[in-house]
């Protein structure tokens, strides 16, 4: 784990801070002399680097506070501040074994402590003192979880939104590019079909942007549920304007699925029909089956022109394509099949918990 400025300030306060509290209190303590307050400062100034070097900041507060005590100062100076909160740091930055050691060490330095203190020290007293270093141990080691849960998280979502981007923009690309091409083609020979494919193409940049829009505004605003995808009827419509042949079928009791789920039924599809699009050839035709099963949805994408359809290779980088949709699914609990299919084509099938079962 890092460190930067900021963090690097506030650890120079509080240090600060508790250095000025550690040398007022010793000097109006009995006895309490230069070297008294030299070795009290040590036990709490170095917490100003204990991000940037924490076992060599636990040791230093653990060698004053020994000194300390070896000189007959007192027990802890400062409540033993500085200890805790090295403690913490060693188990929230370092190795497990590292920070078991470090910790045993304090537990130890703490029951030394109190036998050679001067006043014989209450043996639930020294309990309490060794459970409360336990306690700064388990909450950095808890903290270094929490910290380490919250990258990936971070490291998922980045995943996430890279997939929502591929998907919006293979998509659409594909439709620009095509209707791009037969524009060109039949430009000087059938004006009202090139005008058609022109029209195609700034109605998919329009709808491109407007997912991308979308999709910044949720970034913006996290906390806004992002807007829910196009109807899939939308999506096959603007496929066969595109120039794929698509049929749509839906079986079983239709509902609406929630947000997250009809996002993951919409890229699939997107993405089937869009490797249709580039992979099938130009006399492809494709079938969409949605069936709402009682426990399950399964959407079924299959092409039934030429058999050169969507790769069965994975991508390298494992995010896009084929294995970006597997791992869609498997956000969701469900299964994702893709391969030739035997009657000819390729076929994506993949099933979601819905209901009771999701």
């Amino acid at each position: 784990m890092g460190t930067n400025f900021r963090q690097l300030r506030m650890d120079v306060l509080l240090a600060g801070a508790l250095t000025v509290l550690s040398l007022i209190t010793t000097a109006h303590s009995p006895g309490g002399g230069p070297a008294a307050g030299t070795l009290a400062a040590l036990t709490v100034a170095p917490v100003a680097l204990r991000r940037v070097a924490p076992v060599a900041t636990m040791i230093v507060i653990i060698a004053a506070e020994l000194a300390y005590a070896l000189l007959g100062h007192g027990d802890f100076p400062n409540a033993g501040a500085g200890l805790l909160v090295a403690m913490f740091t060693v188990a929230m930055m370092c190795p497990r074994t590292t920070a078991a050691v470090l910790c045993a060490a304090m537990a130890l330095l703490t029951v030394l402590v109190y036998e050679i203190s001067a006043t014989p020290p209450v043996w639930s007293e020294v309990v309490q003192a060794v459970l409360v270093t336990l306690i700064a141990w388990l909450l950095g080691r808890a903290t270094r979880g929490w910290a380490r849960e919250a990258g990936r998280a971070a490291a998922r979502e980045r995943a996430r939104i890279a997939r929502e981007l591929h998907d919006v923009v293979a998509h659409h690309m594909s439709v620009v590019s095509l209707q791009a091409g037969l524009a060109g083609y039949v430009l000087d020979r059938d004006a009202p079909t090139a005008r058609k494919a022109i029209a195609t193409v700034g109605e998919s940049s329009r709808e491109a942007l407007t997912e991308l829009r979308r999709l910044v505004d949720v970034l913006r605003v996290e906390d806004e549920d992002p807007a829910p995808p196009e109807d899939i009827a939308d999506l096959i419509r603007r496929t066969r304007a595109a120039g794929l042949a698509v049929e749509l079928t839906v079986t079983g009791e239709r509902r609406t699925l929630p947000p997250d789920l009809a996002l993951c039924v919409h890229r699939v599809t997107q993405e089937s029909l869009t490797n249709v699009l580039k992979h099938a050839g130009p006399d492809a035709t494709a079938h969409v089956r949605l069936d709402h099963g009682a426990r399950e949805v399964t959407l079924t994408i299959r092409n039934t022109g030429s058999p050169a359809a969507p790769p069965a290779r994975e991508p390298r980088s494992g995010s896009y394509g084929i294995a970006g949709m597997r791992e869609r699914a498997a956000l969701h609990d469900g299964e994702l099949s893709a391969g030739p299919h035997p009657d000819g084509g390729f076929e994506v099938r993949v099933r979601l918990p819905a209901g009771a079962a999701r």
